[in-house]
Order: structure tokens, then C-alpha cells, then sequence
């Protein structure tokens, strides 16, 4: 495939809001999970939140479009230079041939939540401010990204669960070869609710506990929220250095509504594809950044995967423990990672990783390694077997 390259890059989490914070803490292997009262639960949870959101305003001519969801992404559209990036490659491009295509799954459903206990109590109407196609909606944040950027390109998002803004960057790739685009933004965006929170505990897959991925006692997830940003655009000429979208490879093995193939059948072939497309053998790879949400069914399907394909040499960690899971923001969130683990060049220890589990034959890491490397790849696989892995490549001299 034509690789492209990735112009500008930002993320927020838990971690901090921009890139620098993120380096360091993943450095550090600082992470940024914290027991909380969240909301209305009624009793503690661990969370990756970023914080001060509440307090954080749209722009004032976006005030329709405000809900936490749009927020976070103003705040992360507004880290690292990246939108003048994405201004100048509007000015260079034009606002028709510069696509919006991000991942989401709750979108600003946290709106209608609030809205619901503010319902008329003899109607059961909604309060008339709430906008449910401005916040709610899953197009909400794509539609505020163009209005952002007076962008007029094609703009879609992707809601596959925790594969989502993974998979919007073949959709950019796809968009930008037949033409249809010159430049695209990508990434996602996923804040907490209580719609993902009580879902996830009813179906008994939230630790009490920050999460230890491929931890031998790993018992769940932790909910995070974040944005990750990135302007892909054709790399006819690049420079050492440079960062680059290399392969990809999408998978959906169906096999059950919200638990991964024991054996990660789908996973396994996503990875395969995503080395066809890039030209690469299963050695190439330097690091691998795992899925990894500390849930016993997917750690070991993902650990099947990984090991059937690449043995037991390749490192790999988890960022989940770092960030808590963002959801449909993962796969941008870790696209991005990989773009600094890159740059830097270090592969991060797992945070809250203690005891690996002797029955995992993978190289995960405790410790962070400093060592540069050339390709990394990416693991998203969302419920209902929607599975997507990027390789990201470093140019070098």
C-alpha cells in the first residue's frame, strides 16, 4: 500500500492534555488512573478522567454543539500546533478536499443522561434546550470537527466499539487513493458516561481495582476518556524521521456479540494483513502495542494471537493501565502512542502489570526499554469481533 504521512499528531487523557505530558508519563510508566466518585454512582470507581472538562467551553460560535464528547475534542483539536496544521493543509488543499473521519462509541450520550432527569414529569418530554443531533448523535463529532475548520470534505464516523478510531485511518487511506481526498483528519474521541460505566459493570467487566493487563490476577477494565488527532496526508517526498501510516489490516470474525475469539482468530488475521500491506515480515516489528484490557477472555485471545504469529520474542505492552480504556478513543489514542514511541524511541513498561500470567507465552514488558526502533504495530479489536491493526513505521536514513 502507499504509505501516508502523519503531518500532525495530538492526544489528551488521563495522562495530561498534549503530547509532552504523555511522553514523560509513559516514560515514567506514571499512570493516570484515579478512584473517584464519578458522577451519580453511588460508590468509587477507577477511572482514567480528564480532568476539568466542566469547567471547559466551546467556542462561541460551536455553543449548540456543547457537550462533553465536543469539549474534549476542541481541547485536543487546540494541543501540539495541530490545528494550524490542518489550517494550512486546508489553505494548501482546500476546505472540499481536506476529510474528517473519526471513532467514537457514547458520543455526547453523557447530554441526554443529564437531559433525562430533567424530562417534564407529566410528558416525559425532554427539556426543550437539549439537542440531541448536536451532541448525542454519533455524527455529533465529526460534524463539530468540520464546523471547526470550515471543512467541506467528506466526513463520517466510525462507532465499532474499541476498534473505532483505529479503523478511520483505512478509511482515510482508502479515501485519500481513490481520490476523493487530499488530506484527512483522523483519530477519536470518547468521554465517560454512566451509559458505559453501568453497562460494562453489568456485564462484569470493570475492576474495582486500576487495571493490570496480562497481569496473572487481571480482573477488568478501567473506563478512560480521551481525544487523539492526526492529519494523514500523501508521502511522495518525507524525511528522516518522519512518521508513517505503513499497514493495516480488518478483520470481523463474528464470533460473539461481546467476547473475542478464544483462540483470536480474527486478531490473527488482522495482524497478517496489516504486515501484507506493509511489506513486512513478523520480525520487522519492533514493538507491539497490544489491545490489552486486563479482561481475562481478551488478554488470552489476543496473547494466542500474537504468540501464533510472531512467537514469544516481539515486546509488547499495554497503555490501557496508563489511560484506562477509551473505548471507541483507543485506537486513535494508541495510533498516536506508537507515533511517539517512535519518535522518541522507547517501548513502555505495562503500568499495574505485577505477576504476568504464566499462561501468556508473550514478551510483555514491566519495565521501559530505550531503544529506537523502525516499525510498530497496533492492536484495536472491538465487541462483536470488529478487529483492526496499523503498522507505523519510522523513516530512516
Amino acid at each position: 500500500m502507499q504509505a501516508l504521512r502523519l503531518s500532525a499528531y495530538t492526544l489528551t487523557s488521563a495522562l495530561g492534555v498534549g503530547v509532552d505530558p504523555h511522553v514523560e508519563a509513559l516514560r515514567a510508566m506514571r499512570g493516570g488512573i484515579v478512584r473517584k466518585y464519578w458522577e451519580t454512582v453511588e460508590h468509587e470507581l477507577c477511572v482514567g478522567e480528564v480532568a476539568g472538562l466542566d469547567d471547559y467551553a466551546v467556542r462561541a460560535d460551536l455553543n449548540g454543539y456543547d457537550c462533553r464528547n465536543n469539549r474534549l475534542a476542541q481541547l485536543g483539536l487546540e494541543q501540539d500546533g495541530f490545528a494550524a496544521a490542518v489550517t494550512a493543509a486546508v489553505a494548501r488543499y482546500g476546505a472540499d478536499r481536506v476529510g474528517v473521519f473519526l471513532g467514537t462509541s457514547t458520543s455526547g450520550i453523557l447530554s441526554s443522561e443529564v437531559a433525562y432527569r430533567h424530562r417534564d414529569p407529566v410528558t416525559g418530554a425532554l427539556p426543550a434546550e437539549h439537542r440531541y443531533r448536536e451532541t448525542h448523535n454519533s455524527y455529533s463529532v465529526a460534524d463539530f470537527v468540520r464546523r471547526y475548520f470550515h471543512i467541506s470534505g467528506p466526513a463520517t464516523v466510525v462507532s465499532t466499539a474499541c476498534s473505532s478510531s483505529a479503523k478511520v485511518f483505512a478509511t482515510a487511506h482508502r479515501m485519500i487513493q481513490l481520490g476523493m481526498v487530499d488530506a484527512a483528519i483522523v483519530g477519536g474521541v470518547d468521554t465517560l458516561c454512566l451509559t458505559t460505566l453501568y453497562g460494562f459493570g453489568s456485564l462484569q467487566l470493570v475492576s474495582p481495582n486500576p487495571c493490570k493487563p496480562f497481569d496473572a490476577t487481571r480482573d477488568g477494565i478501567s473506563a478512560g476518556e480521551g481525544a487523539a488527532f492526526a492529519l494523514l496526508e500523501r508521502s511522495e517526498v518525507v524525511n528522516e524521521g518522519d512518521i508513517l501510516l505503513t499497514g493495516m489490516g480488518e478483520t470481523s470474525d463474528a464470533y460473539h456479540m461481546s467476547s473475542p475469539h478464544p483462540e483470536g482468530q480474527g486478531a490473527h488475521r488482522a495482524m497478517a494483513a496489516a504486515l501484507a500491506t506493509a511489506g513486512l515480515q513478523a520480525g520487522d516489528i519492533d514493538y507491539i502495542n497490544l489491545h490489552g484490557t486486563a479482561t481475562p477472555s481478551n488478554d488470552s485471545a489476543e496473547d494466542a494471537a500474537v504468540t501464533a504469529l510472531f512467537g514469544s520474542a516481539t515486546p509488547c505492552s499495554s497503555t490501557k493501565g496508563h489511560t484506562g480504556h477509551t473505548l471507541g478513543a483507543a485506537g486513535g489514542i494508541e495510533a498516536v502512542i506508537c507515533a511517539l514511541l517512535l519518535r522518541e524511541g522507547f517501548m513502555p513498561g505495562g503500568v499495574g502489570t505485577e505477576t504476568p500470567d504464566p499462561r501468556l507465552g508473550c514478551n510483555y514488558l514491566l519495565k521501559t526499554v530505550e531503544q529506537p526502533m523502525r516499525h510498530v504495530l497496533s492492536n484495536s479489536f472491538g465487541f462483536g469481533g470488529s478487529n483492526c491493526s496499523l503498522v507505523f513505521s519510522r523513516v530512516t536514513a
